[in-house]
């Protein structure tokens, strides 16, 4: 069996920026533990699959592994696999959709922008928490604490979240996932990513973590149209919109770096 496998940067304009994701197209599912193997071969934070669907509210149907585990969301490989039907495969629909775990979601293209409607999943305040997260974080000062799928953690100014140094042995052992963020000097807000207990230490750019940033801030900062970039080393850029309660969108960039052969 051969597959063919690409590699896309998304959320930047340029190479060697944004999050990395394996995009491997199939037309039909294979074994979900081979599709386990390949993403820890390709040792990604994310490693995409799509076969064509035959639910007529979806043209394709989506899942994304870390190297460690199967996940219910990704942003940036969805991104990256509109990106490569669009762009390499000929996809010729204005909107394209794919059926995932957390529900339909569409993505459309305007030149060279890609946006995708996702879940708004808004992160409520936790008055008491188990995890150490002073030690965890290195002693920065903590504003407050909050959670949907992950924790969310507001610090004071973007240097903190750009200088924060976690204890990742820590962190692993207490929280599986960790978004820290704060407010911009040039933009809405910053964030960073960790996920340790998916087998990503941090993450370069990550969609399913403005899900909840996205109605975070929208409240915060009573706007709709909100500007953020993640910090991470390869940073990336990402424009965001709270819809309603229920959706919101997030738009970036893709790069296109490589296409293989994969031989089983």
């Amino acid at each position: 069996m051969n597959l063919t496998i690409y590699q896309i940067d998304a959320f930047t304009n340029k190479l060697f920026g944004g999050n990395p994701a394996a995009v491997i197209p199939l037309e039909q599912w294979i074994d979900e533990g081979l599709m386990q193997q390949l993403a820890l071969e390709n040792n990604l934070s994310e490693t995409v699959f799509f076969v064509p669907s035959i639910d007529p509210a979806a043209d394709f149907d989506i899942r994304w592994f870390t190297p460690a585990v199967e996940i219910n969301l990704c942003g940036h490989a969805t991104l990256a696999s509109a990106f490569v039907l669009f762009n390499i495969l000929g996809f010729k629909k204005k909107a394209l959709r794919f059926g995932s775990k957390s529900g339909v979601l569409t993505i459309t293209k305007s030149d060279e922008l890609f946006t995708m409607d996702f879940p708004s999943w808004k992160p409520e305040r936790l008055n008491e928490y188990d995890a150490p997260l002073t030690a965890i974080l290195g002693a920065v000062e903590i504003v407050g604490v909050y959670q949907y799928r992950d924790i969310l953690i507001e610090l004071a100014d973007e240097a903190a979240v750009k200088n924060c140094n976690p204890d990742f042995t820590l962190l692993k052992k207490h929280v599986d996932k960790m978004i820290i963020t704060a407010p911009g000097k040039n933009v809405d807000f910053v964030s960073r990513f960790f996920a340790p207990g998916a087998g990503v230490d941090e993450d370069p750019v990550t969609g399913s973590a403005h899900s909840q940033l996205i109605p975070f801030w929208s409240e915060k900062l009573g706007k709709k149209k909100l500007h953020a970039l993640q910090l991470s080393a390869r940073g990336g850029e990402i424009w965001c919109e709270q819809l309603n309660e229920e959706r919101v969108t997030m738009s970036g960039q893709c790069v296109y770096y490589m296409k293989g052969e994969i031989s089983l």
